[in-house]
C-alpha cells in the first residue's frame, strides 16, 4: 500500500478514536459522617448542624450526610474516630483547638498526628464577665481587687485544663492577680453560677451569657480580642457588643485569646478529599446563612486553611503548651 495511503489511514482512525475521559475530581462516594465532639446542643454542635443545614440548602454534597455526636473526655471521643478509620475520607470530624491540645493534658487513645487539618471557619469570643452589680467599673478595677486579695475571688469556667482555665491562668500570669479558678460542666453552668452569685467571675463566650446581660444579671468588662466586637443592635437599653472595650484598651495585658472552630479528616485521607472538603466549607462560609449565624452568635467569622491554618495552629499550641508547663498540666 502506497505510504501516503497508509499514513492517511493512520491519521483517520487516530482523530476516530474518543479522547480519554477527563479526571474526574474526587467525590464522596458513599453517605458522609459529620462526627461532632461535643454534647448535642453544644457549641461545637451547633456549629456542626448549621453547616450540615447549609450543604443540603445548595446541594454542596450530593451524598447524605449523617451527624454523630461522640463528645465523651473533653472530646476525645470524637477525635478517636480518627484513629479508628484512617485514611477514612467519608468521616469529617468536628471540633475546635481540643483536637491538637488535649494531647498535652491527658492521655489518650488518638494523637494529633491522627488528624488531617482541612479548614476553620470561626473563631470564638472570650469576655471577662462579673455580676450586674459587681462594684467595678472596669477590668482594671477588678484585677486590682483580685491582686488586692489574692486567691479569695471565684472565677468560674468550663471544665479543668481547658480554654477557661487555659485563659485565667494568662490573665493571672501578665497581671499578678491569682484567681480561685472553679470548674464546672460547661459555659452555660459558669454563667448560672455568676449570675447567682456564686462566683465573682468568669470567662464565658458571647453566646452562652447574651441572655444573662439582657436580663441584667451580668455585665461585660472586656473582651479579649485585638479589636471590638463588630456593631450590631444593642443587648441591653445602652449597650451593644461593640460598646465593650478590649481587654488591652481596659489595661490588661491580654491582645488576643480566640478558638477556632476547626474541621478535619483521619490522617491518611487523600489529598484531593481534604481539596474538597475545604471547598465545600469555603462556600459555607460565603452564604448568608451563616453571616447571619456568626451575627447570631457573635463569633469572628475568619476562614482558615492550608497554609493560614497551619500558621495559627502552631501559635495556638505554642502559648497554649507554655501555660500547661508552667501549670503542670502536662500529661506524663
Amino acid at each position: 500500500m502506497n505510504r501516503l495511503v497508509i499514513a492517511a489511514a493512520l491519521l483517520a482512525a487516530t482523530a476516530a478514536a474518543p479522547a480519554p475521559a477527563a479526571a474526574q475530581a474526587w467525590q464522596p462516594s458513599k453517605p458522609v459522617e459529620f462526627v461532632v465532639t461535643s454534647s448535642p446542643g453544644g457549641g461545637t454542635d451547633n456549629f456542626t448542624r448549621m453547616i450540615q443545614s447549609i450543604i443540603l440548602k445548595y446541594k454542596l454534597i450530593d451524598q447524605p450526610i449523617v451527624v454523630t455526636n461522640k463528645g465523651g473526655g473533653s472530646g476525645a471521643e470524637g477525635y478517636l474516630v480518627a484513629r479508628t478509620s484512617p485514611g477514612d475520607p467519608h468521616k469529617v470530624i468536628f471540633g475546635t483547638n481540643n483536637a491538637y491540645l488535649l494531647p498535652y493534658v491527658a492521655k489518650l487513645g488518638y494523637k494529633f498526628a491522627d488528624l488531617t487539618p482541612v479548614a476553620a471557619l470561626a473563631l470564638d469570643e472570650f469576655l471577662l464577665w462579673v455580676k450586674a452589680d459587681a462594684p467595678w467599673n472596669s477590668a482594671k478595677d477588678y484585677i486590682d481587687a483580685v491582686k488586692a486579695k489574692p486567691e479569695e475571688f471565684k472565677m468560674a469556667g468550663s471544665q479543668s485544663k481547658d480554654t477557661d482555665q487555659t485563659l485565667t491562668s494568662i490573665l493571672s500570669s501578665v497581671t499578678g492577680a491569682k484567681f480561685l479558678y472553679v470548674p464546672f460542666q460547661g459555659g452555660a453552668a459558669a454563667g448560672t453560677q455568676l449570675a447567682g452569685g456564686h462566683v465573682h467571675s468568669n470567662t464565658n463566650n458571647p453566646n452562652e451569657s447574651i441572655g444573662q446581660w439582657k436580663a441584667g444579671q451580668v455585665r461585660p468588662l472586656c473582651v479579649f480580642s485585638p479589636k471590638r466586637l463588630p456593631a450590631g443592635a444593642k443587648v441591653t437599653e445602652t449597650q451593644g457588643w461593640a460598646d465593650i472595650p478590649t481587654c488591652k484598651e481596659s489595661g490588661v495585658p491580654v491582645e488576643r485569646f480566640q478558638m477556632p472552630r476547626t474541621v478535619w479528616l483521619p490522617a491518611g485521607a487523600p489529598a484531593e478529599a481534604a481539596k474538597f472538603y475545604e471547598g465545600v466549607l469555603r462556600k459555607v462560609s460565603e452564604t448568608p446563612e451563616w453571616q447571619e449565624y456568626i451575627t447570631r452568635t457573635v463569633q469572628t467569622g475568619q476562614f482558615l486553611a492550608g497554609a493560614e491554618l497551619k500558621a495559627f495552629v502552631e501559635g495556638d499550641e505554642k502559648a497554649s503548651r507554655e501555660v500547661f508547663e508552667r501549670e503542670g498540666w502536662i500529661a506524663k
